[in-house]
């Protein structure tokens, strides 16, 4: 038996309309289907689904941390913030090739953004 894909990403969050607004309006993450306190979004270019759950968050920056792939990191940490995320890291070029930024969610969770 082997793992063979990565399903859905769940986050845990406090408010969803609070949590949509970031990752459906700001990042731009497509909802496919809402059905309770659970909305599914699309992410582009995978089969991979993520599920924003409206329940008590446990998070912190030595939990599980997403990175998106955007096309400008710039402009998607300055959407990010304004939709609410915290700026932990700025963006900035990474040793390893990409631009990054890091950031908290209005939950605290950690996402990083970047661009190769």
């Amino acid at each position: 038996m082997v793992v063979v894909g990565l399903q859905r990403i769940i986050i845990s969050v406090a408010d969803l309309t609070r949590s949509l607004v970031l990752y459906r309006d700001a990042l731009g993450l497509t909802v496919t289907s809402r059905f309770g306190e659970v909305a599914r979004l699309d992410v582009p270019g995978t089969t991979t689904e993520l599920l924003l759950h409206q329940r008590p968050p446990t998070s912190g920056p030595a939990g599980v941390a997403v990175s998106f792939r955007v096309d400008d990191v710039d402009a998607a940490t300055a959407a990010a913030e304004k939709a609410g995320a915290a700026v932990v890291d700025a963006p900035e070029d990474q040793p390893w090739g990409e631009r990054q930024a890091v950031l908290t969610d209005p939950d605290g969770h950690v996402i990083c953004l970047i661009a190769v």
